[in-house]
């Protein structure tokens, strides 16, 4: 009998189930979790997807279960399932999130930042077309474009939607690079760009008036849902959270959006995202050919909101640091950081980070758009 419940006991134990890829995501896991607490790559994104990832790969758990049948008691799914379950919902709260952490006042101050948003979201459809040409369907290849918006609940709310089979890596590599911008944008910015270039000084913006602040958010959601009824979700409640900081008479809900509910929500989104990575479903073929496609389109919308920022500045008579254009990837604000990082490089007088706010606001509701009119192309395809 002692035996017995001695080898029951020996095989019940992880280490012993252990596969080999389960073993490479804990190893992938533990870098993740490094780079956010040694090198700061993002921790409020790193530590919970690289712990999620971590929990989910060790071996009888059950805390994470990639497909629950209907019926299933809620007490046998796993708490990182439920909160994967929720998937539908989460990316809309941390839009509401971000709009109410967000001074929209560059782009209102300087129109011409919607270009540079546009510009940047070049990389989403250049993964379209690759992934189609690398044999992936129209829904796949959409979801795998989205990467390249630097967004990742736009990313994982498409992806749900059109492709939810490949989530887990999209949302992998989508959170990866969003986390990654300081590493994979300055490169890029520095090869396009001349150091006379980097070193140009904008003007100050002007001020933007209360009333202006109160009008966006409303007028852009009339607009942009009466075109595209898909980006209700995302830019509505984008909007919604943004009017929340503006208008004055919300301050309770504007504080509870910008700090305790994207908070949570944060840490459910990132815990579900990394335990969709488990080794043996992740570490596939279509996954290698994902991630790279996601960092090109990562480096191509970069590329493209610089280019057209430097076409700007040669239209305007100068003026205009191109540095800025490569802030029109959705990742706010860190990509706007990284363009102030790189310009007070070569010019420590240079202050960029509100000119390019501009495109970084551009460049979220850009995703959220793109994301709308893949839907709206490819649901049901």
């Amino acid at each position: 009998m002692i035996w017995e419940t001695l080898i029951k006991f020996i095989e019940g134990m992880g280490i012993v189930n252990m596969d080999f890829r389960s073993a490479i995501m804990l190893a992938v896991a533990c870098l993740f979790l490094y780079l956010a607490i040694k090198k700061g790559f993002e921790p409020l994104l790193l530590v919970p997807i690289g712990f999620g990832m971590l929990l989910s790969n060790m071996p009888m758990t059950g805390i994470f279960v990639a497909h629950v049948e209907t019926g299933t008691p809620l007490e046998s799914m796993g708490i990182l399932t439920i909160f994967y379950l929720l998937k539908p919902i989460l990316p809309s709260l941390i839009f509401m999130g971000v709009g109410a952490m967000t001074d929209f006042g560059p782009l209102i101050a300087n129109p011409k930042s919607l270009f540079l948003g546009a510009a940047a979201q070049l990389g989403i459809f250049f993964a379209l077309f690759m992934a189609i040409f690398l044999g992936f369907n129209a829904q796949e290849a959409a979801s795998i474009g989205i990467i390249g918006g630097a967004d990742g609940p736009t990313a994982i709310y498409t992806t749900q939607q059109l492709a939810p089979h490949i989530l887990g890596a999209v949302a992998v590599a989508a959170y990866s690079y969003m986390a990654l911008v300081p590493v994979i944008q300055p490169p890029i910015m520095k090869a396009l760009t001349t150091k006379k270039e980097r070193m140009i000084k904008m003007d100050q913006l002007r001020p933007v008036t209360q009333r202006e602040k109160i009008i966006f958010p409303v007028m852009v959601t009339i607009i942009v849902v009466l075109l595209l009824p898909a980006a209700a979700p995302l830019v509505g409640l984008l909007m919604l959270g943004n009017l929340f900081k503006e208008c004055g008479r919300t301050l309770r809900l504007s504080d509870t959006s910008a700090n305790g509910l994207i908070n949570v929500v944060t840490i459910m989104l990132g815990l579900a995202v990394g335990a969709s990575a488990q080794g043996p479903t992740f570490l596939i073929l279509d996954t290698v050919k994902i991630v790279i496609l996601g960092v090109l389109a990562f480096a191509v919308g970069t590329a493209g909101g610089v280019l057209l920022a430097k076409l700007m500045n040669k239209l305007t008579g100068g003026g205009i640091n191109p540095l800025i254009g490569s802030a029109g990837v959705s990742a706010v604000p860190m990509a706007a950081r990284v363009s102030q990082k790189v310009g007070q490089a070569e010019n420590p007088s240079n202050f960029l980070l509100m000119h390019a706010m501009g495109p970084n606001v551009a460049g979220v509701i850009g995703s959220a758009v793109a994301a709308s009119v893949m839907l709206s192309m490819f649901s049901g395809y």
